[in-house]
């Protein structure tokens, strides 16, 4: 493995590092504070970039946005089935 190929696996593993906490509690709470329309075009935008990565054969990449698709995914699914608060009477 050459220095470049240790950066970015460094760098890689700072930036998944840095969503697990988020995502654990998105879980927990089943609750996601991010937009609709945003979390929409990350999974796509991860989605296709884990595609290009794949195609391009660079694996520090493709780790990486398969875990950002699959992060941003979860917070897709809890937005879909999160309820709206409804006041108490």
């Amino acid at each position: 493995m050459n220095v470049a190929s240790i950066i970015g696996l460094i760098g890689m593993l700072l930036l998944v590092g840095s969503w697990i906490p988020q995502t654990l509690e998105t879980i927990r709470t089943r609750h996601c504070p991010l937009n609709l329309q945003f979390i929409v075009i990350y999974v796509t935008a991860s989605t296709l970039l884990t595609l290009y990565a794949y195609f391009q054969r660079d694996w520090i990449f493709f780790v990486l946005n398969f875990l950002a698709a699959l992060q941003s995914a979860v917070n897709l699914v809890v937005k879909l089935t999160e309820r709206e608060a409804t006041p108490e009477r």
